[in-house]
């Protein structure tokens, strides 16, 4: 009997508190930017997850919205790194269910070659984190 009473009083006093505790899960939640959409789809960076790298580049989670998505060809997500002066960037991992599914093996700086999305995340990027 008491064994039930104290069972009820920690189910409502845990029902209390997550009802009256103030979430953070706000804070972790991403907010996306969009770059200039091109032909292909559009690309969006994560403002939140934005994070300056020892040698100097940015990190950043990226997302690719192809311009018709299908059960084959749907949004893919990067995280990649961002060189500011040298205007390049690296895949270091790539999902499609979530983030870093795949980490890239291969994970050399590379030129946007005239990417309008590529170039529009590095310049966005770039200017919000310096």
């Amino acid at each position: 009997m008491i064994f039930k009473t104290i069972k009820s009083i920690c189910l409502s006093c845990l029902a209390l508190l997550i009802i009256f505790y103030p979430s953070k899960i706000d804070a972790l939640s991403p907010e996306w930017v969009a770059v200039p959409k091109s032909q292909y789809g559009e690309q969006l960076w994560d403002k939140n997850s934005v994070h300056k790298n020892q040698d100097g580049s940015i990190r950043v989670f990226s997302k690719f919205i192809p311009q018709s998505t299908t059960d084959i060809t749907h949004e893919i997500l990067y995280t990649m790194d961002v060189n500011c002066s040298e205007n390049s960037f690296r895949d270091v991992a790539v999902g499609a269910k979530k983030f870093n599914e795949f980490k890239n093996q291969d994970s050399e700086w590379k030129d946007p070659n005239g990417d309008k999305l590529i170039l529009g995340v590095i310049d966005q990027v770039c200017t919000f984190g310096n």
